[in-house]
């Protein structure tokens, strides 16, 4: 089983699983629930955020009882929050702000799951998500803070695709991480078993 730098893992498995299907359903009402208005748009993005800086601060609150990281918890939600507040109060009904900041978010994500993919595990399955999951920020960033050029709708596929994306990979990590913790686990117990075993054999001779 490949050896997981736990220093950068700092959620635990559940908080990918929650962040994914959330994800996954905003993207879903973005891409297919009708949503016309753009100011309508940016108050449920600025919503989006805000529960999402609310599961990450869970998440953060949860490890720290575990003696586990949280500071990349603590990180995704100020990102979120602050994406949200600057959203709310600042952008309003500014197409062009909102598509900075919301472009800006997106592109900071991308760049935050590119570090973890290299820098928090060596397992395959794990690194390709988590970079999969950045190469499609940073492009989506680019690409959506060219979106002022094409109508609403345009920009609302693209936010609504890279949601899907984020939710789509979170689930998976999430899943596939919860198996891990299973395998290191049962790995362990046959670490702790294999001793007492030799010792049987050799009070039995």
């Amino acid at each position: 089983m490949a050896h997981i730098n736990r220093r950068y893992i700092d959620k635990h498995w559940i908080m990918f699983v929650v962040r994914g299907v959330l994800a996954g359903i905003f993207g879903f009402l973005l891409l297919f629930g009708g949503l016309v208005d753009f100011d309508g748009v940016v108050a449920t993005i600025s919503i989006f955020l805000l529960i999402m800086g609310i599961v990450d601060s869970a998440g953060a609150l949860y490890n720290s009882t575990k003696k586990r990281g949280w500071v990349n918890s603590i990180i995704d939600a100020l990102i979120d929050v602050i994406a949200a507040l600057a959203l709310l109060f600042f952008a309003k009904s500014d197409l062009v702000a909102s598509l900075i900041i919301i472009s800006v978010y997106v592109f900071i994500s991308g760049i935050i799951d590119l570090f973890h993919g290299f820098l928090s595990t060596v397992d395959p399955t794990d690194r390709f998500i988590r970079v999969l999951a950045g190469v499609c920020g940073c492009i989506m960033g680019f690409v959506i803070l060219n979106a002022g050029n094409f109508e609403v709708m345009t920009f609302i596929r693209f936010f609504g695709v890279y949601m899907l994306i984020v939710g789509i990979t979170s689930m998976i990590y999430g899943v596939h991480n919860r198996s891990q913790n299973i395998e290191d686990k049962v790995a362990r117990r046959e670490i702790k078993r294999k001793p007492a075993r030799k010792a049987t054999k050799k009070g039995k001779k």
